[in-house]
């Protein structure tokens, strides 16, 4: 059995990522993004359901990491951290890609998360 503690943090980045699918209406390309967050989404609905298999989201946090690798380089050196919270709206492409980039890497890092206590139940069971 999952502490309280793990299913609130589940709860939370399930709530987030929905929230995040949300968001992703306005986008210009939200066909692309809501499926990242719904996938992520959906991993902690599995997980709440103890349902989710440790390679599910090691899938999920592969893809995201591979994508997110492919904005790395126009975002490392060229925007600065801060500059993602400086303002709500898109000031330029490079903010933009900051803001893509880090929010696939803390789906990859939730997913990683999921990955490692699914994989620890696995072998106790």
């Amino acid at each position: 059995m999952k502490s309280k503690l793990w299913v609130a943090a589940n709860i939370l980045m399930l709530l987030m990522f929905l929230f995040s699918v949300a968001v992703q209406y306005n986008d210009p390309d939200p066909y692309v993004w809501m499926p990242v967050y719904g996938a992520a989404a959906l991993m902690c609905g599995l997980e709440l359901a103890h349902k989710v298999k440790w390679w599910y989201p090691t899938l999920v946090a592969l893809g995201t990491i591979a994508w997110a690798a492919t904005i790395a380089p126009r975002v490392f050196g060229h925007v600065p951290f801060l500059e993602m919270f400086s303002a709500w709206e898109m000031k330029n492409a490079g903010v933009e890609e900051s803001r893509e980039m880090y929010g696939l890497l803390i789906v990859a890092v939730w997913m990683i998360v999921l990955a490692v206590a699914n994989r620890s139940s696995a072998k106790r069971a």
